[in-house]
C-alpha cells in the first residue's frame, strides 16, 4: 500500500464514516473489545476466503464467504440493525444529500 492511511471523517454522533463522499455505518462502539477484535478476525478470515473462491471459481465456496462476511459485518453493528436508538439509518448514503450536508461541507475542500 502507497501514500499514508489517514483515518476517515467519522460524523460528530459517531454513526458513520465519510469514504469518498458516501456514508458507512461505523461498528458499534459499544461492544467490548475482545469481542471487536474477534469478529474482526473473522470478518478478515472471511473476505481471504472469497478472494480463495473468486480465484477457483468455487461457487458454493464463494457464496458461504460472502455469508461469513455478512454475518461479521451485522456482528459487528455495520449491517443489520443499527445500533443506535431511533431506526434510520443512512449507510451509503451521500453526505452532501442529508442530515450530515453542512458538517460535510466544512470537509471537502473548496473548488
Amino acid at each position: 500500500m502507497t501514500g499514508s492511511a489517514t483515518a476517515p471523517p467519522v460524523t460528530p454522533d459517531g454513526r458513520y464514516i465519510v469514504v469518498r463522499g458516501r456514508l458507512w455505518r461505523r461498528a458499534n462502539p459499544a461492544l467490548p473489545e475482545p469481542e471487536r477484535q474477534a469478529i474482526v478476525a473473522r470478518l478478515m478470515d472471511a473476505r481471504r476466503a472469497v478472494g480463495r473462491a473468486l480465484k477457483s471459481g468455487d461457487r458454493e465456496a464463494l457464496a458461504a464467504a460472502r455469508g461469513a462476511v455478512d454475518s461479521a459485518k451485522v456482528a459487528l453493528g455495520e449491517r443489520g440493525p443499527v445500533w443506535w436508538q431511533g431506526g434510520e439509518d443512512l449507510n451509503r448514503h451521500l453526505a452532501r444529500n442529508t442530515r450530515y450536508a453542512e458538517w460535510y461541507a466544512t470537509l471537502a475542500p473548496a473548488g
